[in-house]
């Protein structure tokens, strides 16, 4: 006989709730495993790089469920889609969807054009377009939506609502990470559209991030089932200094050829000096958010879908000071890097472990598994 704790498990499958459940959030595993893919590489360890691999092709595998899931939700499931944009947390994750696609894009850059050449570069320019229209479009609907359309409060704020505008940093990012693979009447466009979409995340995120510290002083942490959520600031932080940084390495070429060559190092030193300044404000979040996350686990920290708020913006940190390493030459920066990857890698197994428990059991699945607001 099956045990009854197993025939329970297999509800949600047998009853389409996976599919009428199935909310953004779970695109956090497309960013959180793709960040590890990228950042594996650069260990000086034999096979990390073919780990790093192998990660982006299981990521690439998990892109493509979680978008065929979403599309069915919305063909057979329209209310509870609707209902998504309306909600006030989970609409939140609507931009993890154009993150999540940007780490795979990255990963043509990475590992696609060593095995393929240019071709995998064009490909990678091509789905950037798509990104950065879903990042824009991501960053402009759902805080219309916040202003006119979703219930919320000051004392209800969590990091949460930086999601949907930190998508276009980065895609700014990636575009800075293409275009050096490209001809450069292919990367101006997206050097030039890199800073827009800088300009449309940072200067916004840096503005919640400001009414985040006014209302954790006012109203200290949220609740234990947001708390890894304190992570998530650090995100744009870094993800912005990383932009900074690939942004103006990709320059020099580009602003030669388009006769702006007395620019070029206004460009680069731009990047690095500004993604100094940003690294070192995440160095400072990625302090805080340790602290606070030791005191939601010695009082319990439920496991959701919102620990993969651990990995990406750590990962992006990570890749930002392995950048910083490249262009100040200083090596403190890469040793540093490599603890972080060590680190980051630890936190991956666990939350994906975790993940597959929660996945094979139905728990993540079942109705309300999207973090609740405190």
């Amino acid at each position: 006989m099956v045990p009854a704790r197993l025939r329970l498990s297999s509800r949600p499958a047998l009853h389409g709730d996976v599919i009428r459940h199935f909310t953004p959030n779970w695109f956090t595993a497309v960013m959180g495993t793709g960040i590890v893919s990228l950042t594996l590489p650069h260990l000086p360890v034999a096979g990390a790089a073919a780990a790093g691999e192998a990660l982006w092709w299981l990521n690439m595998t998990l892109l493509t469920l979680f978008t065929v899931l979403s599309t069915a939700r919305l063909i057979l499931f329209p209310a509870e889609s609707r209902a998504t944009l309306l909600h006030p947390v989970q609409s939140m994750f609507l931009g993890a969807v154009p993150m999540g696609l940007a780490t795979v894009i990255n990963g043509l850059i990475v590992f696609g054009v060593p095995h393929w050449g240019d071709g995998a570069a064009q490909v990678a320019r091509t789905l950037w377009g798509l990104d950065a229209l879903l990042a824009v479009a991501t960053g402009l609907l759902v805080p219309y939506l916040m202003f006119t359309r979703q219930d919320h409060a000051l004392d209800r704020m969590t990091a949460l609502w930086l999601l949907p505008v930190v998508a276009s940093e980065v895609a700014a990012a990636s575009a800075g990470l293409i275009a050096p693979h490209l001809g450069a009447a292919q990367a101006a466009p997206l050097l030039f559209g890199g800073y827009v979409l800088f300009a449309l995340s940072v200067p916004i995120a840096l503005m919640l991030i400001t009414i985040l510290l006014l209302r954790l002083a006012q109203h200290k942490l949220p609740g234990a089932e947001v708390g890894v959520s304190m992570f998530l600031p650090l995100g744009p932080l870094a993800t912005g200094a990383l932009a900074l940084l690939q942004l103006g390495h990709a320059a020099p070429p580009v602003l030669g050829t388009l006769g702006l060559a007395d620019l070029a190092p206004v460009f680069s030193g731009f990047g690095l000096l500004g993604g100094l300044i940003l690294w070192g404000f995440g160095g400072w979040w990625l302090a805080l958010a340790a602290l606070t996350t030791r005191r939601y686990v010695r009082g319990g920290l439920p496991f959701n879908l919102g620990w993969w708020g651990l990995t990406f913006p750590l990962g992006v940190f990570t890749a930002a000071t392995f950048a910083l390493g490249d262009q100040s030459h200083l090596s403190g920066f890469t040793h540093l890097g490599w603890g972080l990857t060590g680190l980051l890698t630890g936190l991956w197994i666990l939350v994906a472990a975790r993940t597959l428990r929660g996945a094979w059991n139905g728990s993540l699945f079942a109705a309300g598994a999207a973090p609740r607001l405190p």
